[in-house]
């Protein structure tokens, strides 16, 4: 495998994770208005689309080795849980 179809890989396997993050960072800050604590633990927008970039490509790398290869729709669901689950902490969700 060459240098370029190795990237190539490692782009496409984290592709989804990174837009998750991002999308769910941005949508929390839309509908921020609703949730309880009006200030997030981690205050920059790109801190958290980082957290949650980390979060959801653990969680994808955890579905490569239980399954054996990526792509499975158990593996999305469970990262976009734990997304929602890493966002739900850092808006301090507990305190409704």
């Amino acid at each position: 495998m060459t240098a370029y179809l190795l990237l190539n890989h490692v782009l496409n396997f984290v592709a989804p994770a990174a837009t998750v993050a991002i999308l769910l960072v941005l949508m929390s800050r839309v509908f921020s208005r609703f949730l309880v604590s009006r200030r997030p633990l981690a205050q920059s927008l790109w801190a958290q689309a980082a957290i949650i970039f980390i979060v959801n490509v653990a969680v994808m790398g955890a579905g490569l080795m239980i399954f054996g290869n990526d792509g499975k729709m158990a593996s999305y669901a469970a990262m976009v849980l734990a997304a929602g689950a890493g966002q739900w902490v850092m808006w301090r969700g507990w305190r409704a």
